[in-house]
């Protein structure tokens, strides 16, 4: 066929497929970059934060430690059948951050709305408004993980849809008392779970107290990072009465929203 029959609409002689080999390496290597570039915006993230040198290089082995984990539930989650897109959190409206917009006339304050890997720091003396966010956004994710010297109540939320995470009391023996690595460790499984898990935490204060102001620093920063990383949420409650004008800011620097 002459080249000018081919101009006057005779489709082009089809392209020659790329062997096998060069699939798969333009395969690996766009994973490959895909991964670098995911990591590398994570230590950015970190990085703009404020954590120091010691703080991002516990980060990093934290992630490096369960970096099989992901890898293999990424690979699951590829073979598995695709799910029906969540339109309906695409479509929303993005909601202010860092602040809480009064009303007027006695009304009560509105509630957040708090999507999979956010996290809010509710500054309050006691548990209220952090609870009423827990209520209305709790039917959102499949369940609810609640570390709390007293958990709230949940109307409507099932018990096998709830793990309560006491860190001190007498449903543990001899009195024993949960660290905030033996905490994080009970709220692995929920927040990996698919579909991840809503987490309330209003026990900061206790921790702090039992722990030290450092480790318990270290834990918030870690469960904003857990939440991010697994299609959670993170709601906290603290009274910011338990810490001075600079430990304070260091806190709230983790999180996405301050209330």
């Amino acid at each position: 066929m002459s080249a000018p029959e081919r101009r006057n609409g005779a489709p082009p002689p089809p392209e020659e497929e790329p062997p096998g080999d060069e699939e798969y390496a333009r395969t690996y290597a766009a994973g490959y970059e895909e991964g670098v570039r995911s990591g590398l915006r994570e230590v950015l993230q970190h990085t703009s934060r404020g954590h120091t040198a010691q703080e991002l290089r516990i980060l990093v082995e934290s992630r490096l430690a369960r970096l099989d984990e992901e890898v293999e539930l990424k690979r699951r989650s590829l073979l598995a059948p695709p799910r029906r897109p969540a339109w309906s959190s695409l479509l929303r409206a993005p909601q202010p951050t860092r602040a809480w917009v009064p009303t007027f006339g006695g009304g009560a304050p509105p509630t957040a709305r708090i999507g999979p890997g956010r996290s809010v720091l509710v500054r309050e003396e006691r548990p209220s408004r952090a609870v009423e966010i827990l209520r209305a956004n709790v039917h959102e994710f499949p369940r609810a993980a609640l570390v709390s010297l007293r958990p709230p109540e949940l109307p409507g939320v099932s018990k096998e849809r709830r793990v309560d995470i006491v860190p001190s009391g007498s449903d543990l023996a001899g009195g024993a008392r949960l660290s905030p690595g033996e905490i994080g460790g009970h709220l692995r499984e929920p927040t990996e779970a698919p579909g991840g898990a809503l987490v309330y935490v209003d026990a900061l204060e206790y921790l702090a107290g039992e722990y030290g102001l450092e480790l318990t620093l270290k834990f918030a920063n870690w469960l904003v990072n857990q939440v991010e990383t697994t299609s959670s949420a993170l709601i906290v409650s603290f009274d910011r009465r338990s810490l001075d004008t600079r430990e304070l800011s260091r806190l709230e620097r983790s999180f996405h929203t301050i209330i």
